[in-house]
């Protein structure tokens, strides 16, 4: 057999390794964590409320991942969701406890998510800064807020019916909030594969530039993209006020570090252009895994921390291996 066949044959058994990895590289990695976590508990694992706990716990991180999803799908990233998620949440507080209607609190809270969402990208076309810059400062400004609006304090007290209706298990196990992550997903994977807006916004993530000379509507389709990102957090703000029953003005400090982890995880490229909802759907459930897997063996809440920002740095840097052995 000559060089060049040898060659040509070890080329085929990279690419297709490559392949399979960006295919399969997140059930194996979610198969892996269940059958580590089935193999040290198996008395606590195997437990009925454990899959009620992991899906109400991946619920939250789940709709955050898939606003931070949009973002980085255009070579971008949000970090703002975090603070977004406490300031909607600390606002439907506020106007239940002063009377409003939940179901009119509810509908005014994704309306505040979405324009943070346009703030933030309204600022990113403006000032033609990168992304990281513009939500680095929101992040900051979008948390005081929350705090002088709270005065550094917990809001309780608002209607039971909002909390029975936000923590509820249908058929005694499907908790709420993840038919509420799984509906959200749903119309968002509708966008992203059957529209028009869906195929722009690929576009403009895998080349700025060409985009821009198809006749793509840049600065439009990045305000978009910053708008989903505000309404995913807004409504993954209103779902944790309801699990927790009570708005916390640090609430979802540190989240925007789950939700890029779960996007990453789920194989969307940092580079912009590719990852699908469902992978994003994978990797927020992952995220939910190991919290619950770590709390399972009693392992300090802080080391959590610790292990999304090395699962950030490993992802990251498998992503840039793969693509630079495609």
């Amino acid at each position: 057999m000559s060089e060049k066949t040898i060659a040509k044959t070890k080329q085929k058994s990279e690419q297709s390794v490559n392949a399979l990895w960006q295919k399969f590289s997140t059930v194996g990695i979610l198969v892996l964590l269940l059958v580590i976590l089935a193999v040290s508990r198996p008395q606590l694992f195997f437990s009925s409320s454990t899959l009620t706990q992991i899906l109400a716990q991946s619920s939250v991180n789940i709709l955050i991942a898939m606003g931070e999803f949009f973002a980085i799908l255009i070579a971008g990233i949000d970090l703002s969701v975090g603070s977004i998620v406490a300031l909607v949440g600390m606002s439907c507080a506020k106007m239940m406890v002063a009377g409003v209607n939940p179901v009119l609190s509810i509908a005014a809270g994704v309306l505040i998510g979405a324009f943070l969402g346009f703030i933030n990208g309204s600022l990113v076309n403006v000032t033609k800064l990168h992304p990281f810059i513009i939500t680095l400062g929101t992040q900051a400004i979008l948390r005081g807020v929350t705090l002088i609006i709270s005065n550094s304090s917990a809001v309780f007290g608002f209607p039971g019916s909002f909390t029975r209706a936000i923590s509820k298990n249908i058929f005694g196990i499907i908790p709420t909030v993840s038919i509420i992550a799984i509906a959200v997903a749903l119309i968002l994977a509708f966008i992203t594969q059957k529209t028009k807006l869906g195929r722009n916004i690929y576009a403009l993530g895998g080349n700025k530039e060409s985009a821009w000379y198809s006749g793509i509507n840049v600065n439009l389709h990045t305000l978009i993209v910053f708008i989903i990102s505000g309404v995913c957090s807004g409504v993954a703000g209103i779902v944790l006020l309801g699990r927790v029953g009570s708005a916390e003005p640090t609430a979802a400090t540190g989240f925007e570090t789950y939700a890029i982890a779960a996007s990453i995880i789920g194989g969307t490229s940092f580079f912009g252009g590719k990852g699908k909802i469902l992978g994003v759907v994978l990797g927020g459930f992952i995220i939910g895994v190991i919290n619950f897997g770590m709390n399972l063996l009693s392992l300090p809440s802080t080391l959590q921390q610790v292990v999304m920002g090395a699962l950030i740095i490993g992802s990251v840097a498998l992503d840039t291996f793969v693509a630079r052995k495609r």
